[in-house]
């Protein structure tokens, strides 16, 4: 720092703010140099040594000197540095030159010029090297001496310190009035930040800000982001000398401005609290102060070191003690340097005569708590070479080196062709970076899915792949897998399980062999597909099922309404599995939702990071209740407790608060479900107690507990008594488990167990083994009897499965208000650790449903995992072994409880939605209209042919990965979402006129529009900007459900995919795909271009498709095979179907008279995976 008004001495030998010494004095001629530093100093001409002859004895907890060294004689040691990552200490002296030693003995490890003129004023270790600060240039240098980068300042700049703020980002500053930021990374300035003059010399940080020293004796606190001044220390009135911050406390030492007599260095310390940013009591020391530093062992020490070489220990808070001064022997030289390492064991001080003291207090002194291992230069091997023995005849001549000749050429110098480079595999980009991606330029961002620690790639790519294909890869099925001892716990039916998509996509995946049943199954690779269960759930409940089919709203996104369209293609399944695409979508849109945390990302599905078991819970509680609130809506205000849903599944509660006052509030509710509350276990109780299940769920319902809660009589919080009473019981008793952890986990394991023995006690005969195992883990009985009464409250008893057969409820009993509940649906958490874990659902189907889809009645549980579907034993339905099995909801019904509903449905949709309406799009004009709606008269009639094309832009890319054979292994298919649906009409005088042209306005982020495809361009979907007739997903699909319950015949092209995406079950008989009559088996689907071409002599889809025109095209496609097969003879067009492919192959199926990028783009489009040519 500032250094005048010090002693006089130092004018020749100043610290780094005064000018050069002059180069060109030697060391041996320097006029400077005393006499007495050359004592016990042996002369080198490789450097200076101070030699120690004798072991240094050191005593444990008091600092005294290790050892010392010259490096070059009377040039003084501007700066000294522990390094941070290896056993060494760094010095950098006034004529530029750096030397580094090892260890405490500090044998020299290497010595390099820098700057050919300036000082060396501070100096940084990296991880790769160590950064040289000069008065005009950084520069950074290997450990061993060579150069990584050479930084110039500006002209003028005079810098003093710098700062590292990262790893990668450091901060610079001087005699000037800014600071500069600077990337290592890249080597260039970053930022510039400005200062007030004169500057900043020395520069620290803590959690909060960054200090600054000013020469002028201030010290400014900045932000750490924005580096603005928040608060400002006038420490000393002449100039600062040091500071040091540690924890809540900045103690500054400096120089006071005495008048016309300069500086004097200042004996008390300023110490400041930065909690309250004010000065504390100034500490008075018994030296002059140059350099400070907090030394925090046990307690938060200063050390003080002045510029003779005393050095004083104080606490900042404390008095300071005469005792505690130590003496540095400089031999009369004065200190111009001072650093602390890292691990507090040691100290370095430089002089200005050219030596380096080390001081220590532990005899085994360490600089770093964690030092890796330093290298060292390799000694010279030719002059120890081996002696060989000529006649061994396995002796390796490779260990004489060959002298370089001129006439053979060295195996560096061969051609590529023959040497070529091995480089080591770069392991895979993770799929789920690769998919969030977003480019900017060449520069990719992507969100860590945290699949593995934070800057940590495995070399061993083989084992890793290895390890990749027996742990973490999810397996294509659980059936057939083979048994591995790690997942022989969990059954095959209960494994997650995955679809496998080939390039036909999902045309040739046996779904049946999952699902054997005429029930329909949910696929799985829908973002939020966690839910598939519960929504299996609630279609087996016949009331709802009938409620949601009879809902129909305005909202563009109601949940009630998608999944009374959802429920719809599962009744009309016949064991083809469905999506809940468009439910999952409007379920995505939910504030609610996503403000409780149920809309899961991709990477915490794939990765198993979610808590299904928890979040499966919240769902069932969100569905519940949005329900209600949605078909209320419809159904009026008044139908609170009336409504359906209120009738099901509500129970009035009522809340009672008891202050210890004696004020009482009592308030009513609906709940439409219950959360299990358990016991408290001692730890210390040897025996365990069994519980009867309707004893805990009882305690559960007419829960009372204690808690703080305002009390108006009080008029403040008090503890209150809280209890809840039911004053009816449900239809459906729905319940939580809240088995989220352990502790609860280990109670059901328990009671499970102790409820087990007793019943196997109890038995008799050979009937022992067989009974105890299917009782194995259940406890959960199978009815429950349920009553409420005014004088003993709510009243719960478990029934038996023996007692199960013959249990009625009499009419006394059914007049007080008894009831039989029966379990119907139970949701387990099927935790495996290899797959992530998955939800499945155990249902109780009743007769109506196996009336509808076998027509036989009867009743069945059943095992619904996404798209499997396996009947099961009602006992297995209560199993829950909780190591793997975990119990999450329970749902009883009351007997015969759907009798008191009306279960018919009434279609909602009527004739209205095909008529006009207005478009989304504000610029959207009469004039631009593509299509004249339907007239009344027009109305479509069962057996109608509408023409039918659909367009679609994609949110997610496909997610695949290639085999060792060089094939594609599709791992998650794309996501799709309609973007445009063109109906046509299919006959009278305006044959082939479109009567539905809507684009589908999307709220979620679109990645690819398809435009060469689609026809589909950036803005056509947004209603500010868009001119098409723009309207929602809902809307349309209000009059594609019209069309199909009236019975019309969609004839189109790759309809298949088109209702899928569109999220529709059309019964085959009415559907005409041109794409299968135009088809010989065992071949390649043929495009609708080159169909148009062969059979039309039209030339479509030049540049772009467009729908209106395909729609079209398909419709004449369809009247040419009705010509074609007119005369009833299949052989006639087998021909013709013949004739077609060899003429496709003869033009490698592209169009005639086309340039090449349209016969590349249709050829493509005929490739394209997912079964549909365009």
């Amino acid at each position: 720092m500032n250094f005048d008004g010090l002693d006089p001495g130092m004018g020749e030998y100043s610290a780094s703010l005064h000018g050069t010494l002059d180069a060109g004095l030697e060391p041996s001629m320097d006029p400077h140099l005393n006499p007495n530093l050359l004592q016990a100093v042996e002369l080198d001409p490789e450097g200076l040594a101070v030699t120690v002859p004798e072991p240094v004895h050191l005593m444990e907890g008091m600092f005294s000197e290790l050892h010392s060294v010259v490096s070059e004689v009377g040039i003084p040691v501007t700066a000294v540095h522990f390094d941070l990552q290896e056993e060494m200490l760094w010095m950098g002296n006034h004529r530029g030159h750096v030397t580094s030693y090892f260890g405490p003995t500090m044998g020299r490890h290497s010595s390099f010029q820098v700057h050919s003129t300036d000082d060396i004023r501070h100096i940084q270790s990296l991880e790769t090297g160590v950064l040289f600060l000069s008065k005009c240039n950084l520069k950074c240098f290997t450990r061993g001496g060579l150069v990584m980068f050479d930084y110039p300042m500006e002209e003028g700049a005079d810098m003093h310190s710098l700062f590292m703020t990262d790893n990668n980002m450091l901060l610079m500053g001087g005699l000037q009035n800014y600071v500069v930021e600077v990337d290592l990374n890249t080597v260039q300035e970053t930022q510039k930040f400005t200062v007030e003059v004169p500057g900043v010399a020395i520069m620290r940080q803590s959690n909060r800000f960054f200090f600054c020293g000013h020469t002028s004796g201030k010290i400014t606190l900045r932000d750490l982001r924005t580096f603005k001044m928040e608060h400002e220390f006038d420490a000393f009135s002449g100039s600062l000398s040091d500071f040091d911050v540690h924890g809540n406390l900045l103690a500054a030492c400096g120089f006071s401005s005495r008048g016309l007599n300069g500086l004097a260095c200042d004996r008390f310390l300023m110490v400041y609290d930065l909690r309250m940013m004010r000065a504390v009591t100034p500490l008075q020391v018994h030296v002059d102060p140059l350099f400070l530093r907090f030394i925090p062992t046990y307690t938060s020490r200063l050390v003080i070191i002045s510029q003779t070489g005393q050095c004083q220990f104080c606490e900042p808070t404390g008095l300071a003690n005469v005792a505690d001064i130590f003496h540095v022997n400089t031999v009369g030289q004065l200190l111009m340097s001072f650093d602390v390492s890292s691990s507090k064991q040691a100290l370095a001080f430089g002089d200005s005569g050219g030596c380096v003291h080390l001081w220590s207090d532990v005899p085994e002194v360490s600089f770093n708590d964690y030092s890796r291992e330093t290298e060292f230069a390799l000694p010279c091997l030719v002059d120890t070479l081996p002696q060989l023995d000529w006649n061994h005849d396995l002796l390796p001549l490779s260990l004489i080196p060959m002298p370089l000749t001129s006439t053979e050429q060295l195996l560096s110098d061969w051609p590529t062709a023959l040497a070529t480079p091995s480089p080591r595999r770069a392991p895979p980009v993770d799929q789920e970076i690769l998919r969030t991606m977003k480019t900017v330029g060449f520069i990719g961002y992507a969100p860590n899915p945290r699949t593995r620690p934070r800057n940590q790639v495995p070399y061993k790519i083989k084992d890793v792949e290895l390890d990749y294909d027996n742990y973490n890869q999810v397996p294509e099925s659980p059936i057939g897998r083979e048994e591995e001892p790690h997942l022989c716990m969990v059954a095959k039916k209960y494994r997650k399980v995955t679809i496998k998509y080939s390039k036909l996509g999902l045309e040739d995946f046996d779904f049946k062999h999952y699902n054997k049943t005429l029930f329909a199954g949910l696929e799985p690779h829908i973002p939020n597909a966690y839910c598939n269960c519960m929504i299996q759930v609630l279609y087996f409940l016949e009331p709802i099922r009938c409620l949601v089919q009879n809902h129909l709203c305005q909202k563009e996104f109601c949940l009630a309404c998608e999944l009374g369209f959802l429920f719809h293609m599962l009744d009309l399944s016949r064991g083809d599995p469905c999506q809940a695409s468009n439910f999952l979508r409007a379920f995505r849109t939910i504030p609610e939702a996503s403000a409780l945390g149920l809309i899961l990302a991709d990477s915490d599905e794939q990765t198993g990071k979610a808590k299904l078991g928890r979040l499966i819970q919240s769902w069932n509680r969100f569905i519940l209740t949005q329900l209600h609130q949605e078909t209320q809506e419809q159904e009026g205000p008044q139908a609170y407790r009336g409504s359906v849903i209120g009738k099901l599944f509500g129970c009035e509660v009522e809340n009672s608060s008891l202050c210890r006052c004696g004020k009482e509030t009592v308030r009513s509710s609906l709940t439409l479900l219950f959360t299990m509350h358990y016991p408290e276990q001692n730890s210390q109780e040897k025996t365990i107690k069994a519980y009867d299940f309707a004893e805990i769920l009882k305690k559960s319902i007419c829960l009372e507990q204690s808690t703080q809660a305002w009390c108006e009589n009080c008029e403040k919080y008090q503890p209150t008594v809280q209890t809840r009473n039911i004053r009816c019981l449900p239809d459906v008793l729905v319940i939580n488990c809240e088995v989220n952890s352990a502790k609860e986990a280990e109670f059901w394991k328990v009671q499970a167990e102790v409820t087990h023995g007793e019943e196997v006690c109890s038995m008799e005969g050979f009937t022992f083994d067989t009974r105890a195992e299917d009782l194995r883990h259940v406890w959960v009985p199978a009815t429950l009897k349920m009553s409420i009464s005014k004088t003993q409250g709510l009243e719960i008893s478990s029934c038996s499965e023996g007692e199960e057969v013959s249990l009625f409820v009499s009419a006394a009993e059914e007049a007080e208000g008894v009831s039989l509940y029966d379990l119907v649906v139970t949701v387990p958490h099927i935790q495996d650790a290899r797959t992530g874990g998955n939800l499945v659902a155990h249902i109780k189907v009743s007769e109506t449903y196996h009336q509808r889809k076998e027509g036989v009645t009867h009743q069945q549980w059943y095992l619904f995992n996404d798209f499997l579907i396996e009947p099961i034993d009602k006992t297995e339905a209560a199993q829950f072994d909780v190591s793997w099995k975990v119990p999450a909801i329970l749902y009883y019904a009351k007997r015969n409880y759907h009798t008191r509903y009306d279960l018919r449905i009434k279609n909602p949709i009527d004739a209205s939605v095909l008529l006009t309406e207005a478009s989304l799009a504000r610029k959207q004009r009469k004039s631009h209209a593509t299509f004249i709606p339907l007239m009344v008269s027009e109305m479509p009639q069962a057996g109608d042919l509408v023409g039918l094309d659909a367009e679609f832009v994609t949110l997610n890319q496909e997610e695949a990965e290639l085999r060792s054979d060089g094939t594609k292994s599709t791992i998650k298919p794309s996501q799709m979402s309609v973007a445009r649906i063109t109906c046509v009409r299919g006959q009278g005088p305006n044959e082939g006129v479109p009567f539905i042209d809507d684009y589908i306005s999307t709220q979620e982020q679109v990645v690819d529009y398809l435009t060469q495809y689609s026809g589909i361009k950036p803005g056509d979907l947004d209603a500010k900007i868009s001119s098409k007739h723009l309207t929602t997903l809902k809307s349309t699909y209000l009059k594609l459900r019209f069309l199909i319950d009236t019975g019309v015949r969609f004839v189109g092209h790759g309809l298949q995919k088109d209702f899928r995406v569109i999220n529709l079950l059309v019964p085959k008989d009415q559907v005409i795909d041109t794409v299968y009559l135009f088809h010989l088996p065992r071949k390649r689907m043929i495009s609708l271009r080159f169909l148009a071409w062969y059979f039309l002599d039209l030339n479509i889809q030049g540049e772009t498709h467009d729908s209106i025109e395909d729609a079209r095209t398909a419709l004449q496609l369809y009247r040419k095979y009705l010509e074609l097969s007119r005369g009833g003879v299949s052989d006639d067009v087998r021909k013709v179907l013949k004739g077609l492919y060899e003429k496709g192959r003869q033009l490698d199926w592209k169009v005639p008279d086309s340039d090449t990028g349209e016969s590349q783009g249709s050829t493509k489009s005929m490739q394209s995976n997912g079964g549909r040519c365009q």
